[in-house]
C-alpha cells in the first residue's frame, strides 16, 4: 500500500541520548519532531549495565532504564515515534526526503542525524557471554568497578593506550595485549605507557577465548594465542577492555555529507551543522573524542536549538 508522505519540520534519525534529547528540546519548541528509532533503539546505553557518571542520580542506574526514561520524556512533550529504519535519504534539495524500511516517506525541512557509533568487538562467542559482566569497551565508563583488580586491554592504537593508562588509576595491574610487535599509538602516549610500572605489554598475541563463571556471570580469565607460533596460554583477570576502535553508523550518508577518514560526520566548529544546510549531526556519529552519554545529550540539545533557528529563518 502506498502511504502518503509525512510532511514535517524536523526528522530525527537515531535514538540514543543525542536523538532523545534533540526530540525533547524540539518538541518543546513546537517543531512536532518525528523520530525514527533505527536498529538499536536507545543506542549503546541499552547494552550498558551500571551507569554511575550520568549527573542527577545519587544511586547507580541502569543504561536501558535511563534510555526508557528519556524516551518517555520525549513522548510526553510531543515527539512522534516510528519503530523503523531509515534506508535512504536525499539531501540534494530542500525539503529533504527520507524513506524507511516499512515504506514510509518523510518530507522534512530539517534533519538531525543521531545514529551513533558501535564499538568494534572481537566477535568471539565467549565475548558475548561476558559483555557487561567483565568485558567492556569503555574504560571511562567501567574502570571504577575494577578497583585493585587485574585487567586486560586489547588493542594497539591510541584508544587502547589511553584506556590502559586510565585504568592504572583503579586496577592493581593492567595487561595490554597486542597482536603485533609495535603499537600504532602516538609516540608520547607510548612513552607514558612504557614508563608506567602497573602496565605489562604482551606482544604478538590475540585473545581467542574468555572464560568465567555462570552464576553469577563473572569473567575469570582469558586465553591468548601467539600470532607467530600459535601457542596458547591463559591469564587470570577480572576485567577485559576491548579497544580496537569504533565504527560510526554513517553508511547511509556516504557521499552526501562531508566525513573524515574514519567516516565520522564533520560539523562546523562549536556547532552541529553538517556540510548541508538544514542537516545537523549530534552524538557519537560526529564525536570520536568524548563518547559519553552526557556529551551526546548536550549535542542533541544543540542540534535541536540550531534546527529551530534554521526553521525560523526559512519560514
Amino acid at each position: 500500500m502506498n502511504m502518503s508522505p509525512i510532511k514535517n519540520d524536523l526528522l530525527i534519525i537515531g535514538s540514543g541520548p543525542a536523538g532523545y534529547t534533540a526530540a525533547i528540546y524540539a518538541a518543546r519548541a513546537n517543531l512536532n519532531p518525528h523520530l525514527v528509532s533505527g536498529l538499536e533503539p536507545g543506542g549503546q546505553l541499552t547494552i550498558t549495565t551500571d551507569v554511575e557518571n550520568y549527573p542527577g542520580f545519587g544511586d547507580t542506574i541502569q543504561g536501558p532504564w535511563l534510555m526508557e526514561q528519556m524516551k518517555e520524556q520525549a513522548i510526553k512533550v510531543g515527539t512522534i515515534f516510528h519503530n523503523d529504519i531509515v534506508t535512504s535519504v536525499n539531501f540534494s534539495k530542500s525539503p529533504f526526503i527520507s524513506k524507511t524500511d516499512s515504506g514510509k516517506e518523510f518530507i522534512s525541512k530539517t534533519i538531525i542525524i543521531a545514529t551513533g557509533a558501535q564499538a568494534r568487538w572481537l566477535n568471539l562467542e565467549s565475548e558475548n557471554k561476558f559483555k557487561g559482566f567483565g568485558i567492556s569497551a569503555c574504560a571511562t565508563c567501567d574502570g571504577f568497578f575494577f578497583k585493585d583488580q587485574k585487567v586486560a586491554v586489547i588493542g594497539g592504537g591510541n584508544s587502547a593506550v589511553e584506556e590502559a593508562l586510565f585504568l592504572t588509576k583503579f586496577a592493581s595491574k593492567v595487561i595490554l595485549i597486542h597482536r603485533r610487535d609495535t603499537l600504532r599509538a602516538e609516540k608520547i602516549l607510548q612513552e607514558r605507557l612504557f614508563q608506567n610500572k602497573k602496565i605489562e605489554i604482551i606482544w604478538n598475541n590475540k585473545v581467542v577465548e574468555f572464560i568465567g563463571d555462570n552464576n553469577p556471570q563473572t569473567l575469570k580469565s582469558i586465553v591468548i594465542e601467539n600470532t607467530l607460533n600459535t601457542s596458547k596460554s591463559s591469564i587470570d583477570i577480572s576485567g577485559a577492555f576491548i579497544a580496537i576502535g569504533h565504527d560510526p553508523a554513517t553508511s547511509l550518508f556516504k557521499n552526501k555529507l562531508d566525513m573524515d577518514s574514519e567516516n565520522y560526520i564533520i560539523t562546523k566548529p562549536d556547532s552541529t551543522e553538517t556540510s548541508v544546510k538544514g542537516v545537523f549531526a549530534a552524538g557519537d556519529v560526529k564525536d570520536k573524542v568524548y563518547r559519553q552519554a552526557v556529551t551526546a545529550a548536550g549535542m542533541g540539545c544543540m542540534a535541536a536549538l540550531e534546527a529551530e533557528k534554521f526553521i525560523s529563518e526559512i519560514n
